[in-house]
Formats: structure tokens, C-alpha cells, sequence
């Protein structure tokens, strides 16, 4: 018997807490729904938070360092067990684990109470704790070659602190913005990079005979360093010619990374063919954001971020969610109409947002991107939360 399937026998507590991905896809979903309830209300002068910190920044921040994080730490307690063959994480550990990630959301919503550096403190923790977590289950595995996702996790880690200091220093958190958003491209394009290709090419090779995705190899290592490359730039010099170019690079090698994963052949099943999708936007983002360097009359660089943000992020985030969800609780691998509903909102809210950022009704696509996103991930948490908080079926 393999340790997760001893586990699932063994473990007598809560389901909602006998895997990572359970709590974590769950929370992160309500919340990424919330904070974008929140942010309309303070864009529209309706609310106002008990925070130092700028309505802008926050909302930044709780997408970026706190809704992403726990969907990585839902990621990662549910498939380092699958690399080490180890245990999972589970009851009581789990728990205070996800109540950590839980404090740091509580403590920068009502940082006016506690001092913006003590909530700061309080919410870099959770990243601090989910590596030392992991760590330790990747060396007790003995599997130290997955390591290497532990550093982008450390690199999210680092943006955050230097946003939350940026920010408390009375600065905007360009810096740690951006950090962020490259950690989160990068963990992308390595782990979708694993994922996609072998996802498809299990489910193509059961159908008619044809063009198979190509295996991993140099090109896609290439392709990954060259992306760290252009992000690197990015992030100490956002304006400077050079990275315009180095970015525009970059994203026609990742156009011709993902065209060798024979993505045309997976729209019958859309709970593949979202993986393709959604990783379009890496390059995609890549090539504005160089764009709006290079040619700024074209695109601002804000706007074009958010093909990053609202698409690959969003989009990518919801793709993994689901198709671990089900998956993992003893479900058939199909996307069913809800499935495909949700899939389709947040490519609405990351088509709404990049058509704002070209200048075309702008008040009116921010509102529908911020609806689309919130009923997305809303509708993850109404059509997935029951079979996440409930015992896997016997025999699945």
C-alpha cells in the first residue's frame, strides 16, 4: 500500500483536513472572492479598512501574498507527498498551518490596531512556516532535487517582505509588486511545465493517434532561465529598453514552448485544455509588458501586468484547483457545465481587464473583470466545497 493511500485509510479526522488541498483551495478561493468584494467597495468610497496601508496596496498585496500563497501551499502539501512518498500533512499540523496563513490576512485587514510591522510580521510567517514545512518533507524523501520549487516559493517570501517595507516606509510596493508577480511566473512556467505536457500526453495517447506533446528537455530549460532572465530585469529596471527586449524574447520562446504541447488537440476536454489556455497568458504577458516598454503608446505597463495577474495567475490558479480538487477526492477527471461556467468567468475577468488597460470603456470593463473574478472563485467554492469538506467516497 503507497503512504497516501495508507493515509486516507488511517486518518479518522475531519476530511477538510486530511490533505492540504482541501483547506487550502477553499480558503484561498473565498478569500481571492472577498478581497475583490472589498476592493470595489473601497474603489467606490463605500468602505474603508482599519489599515495604514492604501486601499491599492492592499488590495495588491492580499491577491498577490495572500490568496496565491495558499493556493501554492494547497499545491505543494498535496503533491510533495506524491514526490517523497511520505505522509501528508494532516489534522492538527494542517490546521495550524492554514490558522497561520488566516492570522496574517486578520492582522493586515485591521493593521491599524496592531502596528502595520507587527501584521507584517504575522503574515510573512505563513510563507516562512509552508518552506520550513516543506523542507523538511522534501529532505526526509530524500527528494532534493524539488528543492528548486522551494526557492520560487522563497523568492514570493522575499517580495513580500520587501513590499510590506516598501509600504510601511511610505512607498508604493513597486518593488516587492514585482517580485511577486516573477515568483508566480516562474513557478508557472516550472510546474506547468511538468504538468501540462504530461497531463496531455496521458490523456491523448488513450485517443486517436497524433501529434503527442514533446518530452522536457533543454529547450525548456532554456526557455525557463531565459524567462528568470527577462523577470530579473524587470524587476530592477521595469523601463529600461533592454528589458523591453529581453521580455519580447522571452515570450516568443515561451509561445514556442507551449506550441509544442499539441494543446489543439485537448478542446474536447476542458478541463485540459484550461491548462493550455491559462499558460498562454505567460507569454502573452510577457510580450506586452515588453511591448509597453518598447512602444508605451501602445499598452500601459500597469494594464499589461494584469494579463499576468488576472489571466495566467487566475486562470492557472483555478485550472490546478479544480482539476486537483476533483481528482484527489475520488472524482471523474471531466469538467462538468459548472466547471466549464468557472473556467469561462475568469477568462471574461482577464479579457475585461486587458480591454480596460487598452482604453475601451474603462469603468465599465473594470466592473465586469471584478465581477467575473468574484463569481469564479465564489462559484469554486459553492460547486467544489462540498466535495472538499467531505470523506472521500469508498473505493474511489
Amino acid at each position: 500500500m503507497s503512504a497516501s493511500a495508507h493515509q486516507i485509510r488511517a486518518y479518522q479526522g475531519p476530511a477538510l483536513l486530511s490533505y492540504g488541498f482541501r483547506i487550502f483551495f477553499l480558503g484561498g478561493a473565498l478569500w481571492a472572492a472577498l478581497v475583490m468584494v472589498l476592493w470595489l467597495a473601497l474603489l467606490t468610497g463605500q468602505a474603508a479598512l482599519p489599515s495604514p496601508l492604501p486601499p491599492l496596496q492592499w488590495h495588491v498585496h492580499e491577491l498577490l501574498y495572500g490568496f496565491l500563497p495558499a493556493v501554492v501551499a494547497g499545491f505543494l502539501l498535496t503533491a510533495v507527498p506524491n514526490w517523497t512518498g511520505r505522509l501528508p500533512v494532516s489534522g492538527t499540523p494542517l490546521l495550524y498551518l492554514f490558522l497561520v496563513w488566516v492570522a496574517g490576512r486578520v492582522a493586515l485587514l485591521v493593521s491599524l490596531l496592531t502596528g502595520l510591522w507587527v501584521a507584517a510580521a504575522i503574515d510573512v510567517a505563513f510563507l516562512a512556516c509552508l518552506i520550513a514545512v516543506m523542507a523538511r518533507e522534501i529532505i526526509a524523501g530524500h527528494n532534493l532535487k524539488n528543492l528548486q520549487v522551494l526557492v520560487l516559493v522563497g523568492l514570493l517570501l522575499a517580495g513580500d517582505a520587501v513590499f510590506l517595507s516598501e509600504v510601511a516606509s511610505g512607498g508604493a510596493g513597486e518593488y516587492g509588486t514585482r517580485m511577486g508577480i516573477a515568483a508566480a511566473i516562474l513557478l508557472i512556467s516550472l510546474i506547468g511545465g511538468r504538468i501540462i505536457p504530461s497531463f496531455t500526453r496521458n490523456w491523448l495517447v488513450k485517443r486517436v493517434p497524433g501529434r503527442l506533446p514533446v518530452p522536457f528537455n533543454r529547450f525548456d530549460v532554456a526557455t525557463i532561465l531565459a524567462g528568470a532572465g527577462a523577470l530579473a530585469l524587470w524587476v530592477g529596471a521595469p523601463q529600461a529598453t533592454a528589458t523591453g527586449v529581453v521580455l519580447v524574447a522571452a515570450g516568443l520562446l515561451h509561445t514556442a514552448r507551449l506550441a509544442r504541447w499539441a494543446g489543439e488537440r485537448t478542446f474536447s476536454e476542458p478541463l485540459l485544455a484550461v491548462l493550455h489556455v491559462g499558460y498562454a497568458f505567460v507569454p502573452l504577458g510577457f510580450l506586452l509588458i515588453g511591448m509597453s516598454i518598447l512602444a508605451p503608446q501602445t499598452i500601459s505597463t500597469g494594464g499589461a501586468v494584469h494579463c499576468w495577474t488576472a489571466g495566467a495567475i487566475g486562470t492557472m490558479t483555478l485550472a490546478v484547483m479544480t482539476r486537483a480538487s476533483l481528482g484527489h477526492t475520488g472524482h471523474a477527471p471531466h469538467a462538468g457545465w459548472a466547471t466549464v461556467a468557472i473556467y469561462m468567468l475568469v477568462l471574461t475577468a482577464a479579457a475585461a481587464r486587458l480591454t480596460a488597460a487598452l482604453g475601451v470603456a474603462y469603468m465599465p470593463m473594470l466592473q465586469i473583470s471584478a465581477a467575473a473574478w468574484v463569481l469564479a472563485f465564489a462559484g469554486f467554492a459553492a460547486v467544489y466545497g462540498p466535495m472538499l469538506v467531505a470523506a472521500r467516497p469508498p473505493g474511489a
